[in-house]
Formats: C-alpha cells, sequence, structure tokens
C-alpha cells in the first residue's frame, strides 16, 4: 500500500509536470507564489521583526509561503519514503505527513490560480479575482488549518524532551539514508517553535489574520490580501 506521504508527493510532482510543458502557465504560478509569499511579509511584518516570533514566522515564509524551487527535496523524499517510515518516530512521520498533504494542496492551487492570471505582475485586485474564479473557499480554509497543524505538531513535539535528542541522533543515519534535506527541514522548524517557549499566541495571530484575509476574498468584502 502506498504510503500517504508518497501519494501526496506524487501530486506535486504532477502539479510541476503540467507546468513543466506550459512556460506560461508555470511562469504565471511563479507570480502567484511570490506574491503570496510578499503578502505573508507584509501580513507578518510585525512577528518577523519580533525576536520571540522571528523563527517561526520566517519559516512560515520561507518553507510554507515561500517560492523557492523544492522539486530536488522532494525528489529525494520520494525515493527513500520507506526509509523515512522506518527511521524516524511515528510523531515526526505524522509531521512530515501533514506538510507533505499541505505541500500537494498547495501546489494544486497555485497551478489553479496561475490558470486564472493573465499576468505575471500581479495585483491586489487581480489576486482576488483569481480565488475568486477557483471557488475554492473550503480548500484554501482546510489550507489554513493544514499549515495551522503543522505549527501545532512543531510545538507539540517541543515538549518532548526526547525529540530534540532523536531528531540529532538522527543526522548520521538520515544523511546516509538520502534524507538530509527531511532532517535539516525538521531540524530548522523544531528550533523555530522551541525558541518560543509556547505557541499559541503565534498561532492563534495566524489563524485570526488568515481566517479574516479568507473571509474577504471569497465574500467579496472585507480585508485586502495586501
Amino acid at each position: 500500500m502506498t504510503h500517504p506521504i508518497l501519494t501526496h508527493l506524487n501530486t506535486v510532482q504532477a502539479e510541476r509536470e503540467s507546468r513543466r510543458v506550459s512556460p506560461d502557465l508555470h511562469a504565471r504560478v511563479q507570480a502567484v507564489k511570490d506574491y503570496q509569499q510578499r503578502r505573508f511579509a507584509t501580513t507578518y511584518a510585525d512577528l518577523l521583526a519580533d525576536p520571540r516570533y522571528r523563527p517561526a514566522a520566517r519559516f512560515f515564509l520561507d518553507e510554507l509561503y515561500g517560492p523557492a524551487d523544492f522539486s530536488q527535496r522532494d525528489a529525494q523524499f520520494a525515493r527513500v519514503v520507506p526509509a523515512l517510515v522506518r527511521l524516524f518516530p511515528d510523531n515526526i512521520v505524522a509531521t512530515v505527513t501533514t506538510l507533505t498533504t499541505l505541500h500537494a494542496l498547495s501546489e494544486n492551487l497555485d497551478s489553479e490560480m496561475g490558470g486564472q492570471i493573465v499576468s505575471t505582475e500581479l495585483t491586489a485586485a487581480e489576486y482576488t479575482a483569481a480565488w475568486q474564479a477557483t471557488a475554492r473557499a473550503s480548500d484554501r480554509r482546510l489550507q489554513i488549518d493544514l499549515m495551522l497543524s503543522v505549527g501545532s505538531s512543531l510545538d507539540n513535539l517541543t515538549r518532548k524532551p526526547l525529540v530534540r535528542a532523536s531528531l540529532l541522533m538522527m543526522r548520521g543515519p538520515a544523511r546516509v539514508a538520502g534524507l538530509g534535506e527531511l532532517q535539516t527541514l525538521l531540524e530548522t522548524g523544531f528550533e523555530a517553535f522551541r525558541s518560543m517557549n509556547g505557541a499559541q499566541e503565534f498561532l492563534a495571530t495566524v489563524r485570526q489574520r488568515e481566517t479574516d484575509l479568507c473571509n474577504g476574498l471569497f465574500e467579496h468584502s472585507g480585508a485586502s490580501p495586501m
């Protein structure tokens, strides 16, 4: 039976392949990703400037909202999913499963958004219109829930004394198994949330702002996306 992690990574690869054969779509999707990262940076400028929240906000910005090309990392993951499931503790595997679920949904939404815009010079009005044209409000809300679930999972892991030691012990085996980039991602997220010493306020702030923005996008009123 195919593990959900691999299923989600295959979905991501299929989205990338559809863009590879359509350079114009690829450019428009990249414009959507760039816009969304700028939007996140604007919405959370206060958290990015706060020493307590900056690492977690930066983790969300770079790893969950970033326009970077993660194809090499994803290909690495896909090759070694059985090793990942075998080597890492169940709670970490569960976090990775949520991450890949979010990744697949985000790539699918980005592809659809890219298909709705006509220019790579995206404005707030065009971005809003593109979201409305997708008619996928429930998927956008699911995307928010998954993002917060990743954050909550990382926060919960920081409360387990043995997890950090386990992550450090996994560096060598992970590298040998071809999981070096995943190891780095997990350590970065873990340390970002550990340094906050409690993520409840951070996650509540993100939930409120993202929900308000989502409601504004699909109810034709309310908060602007930029």
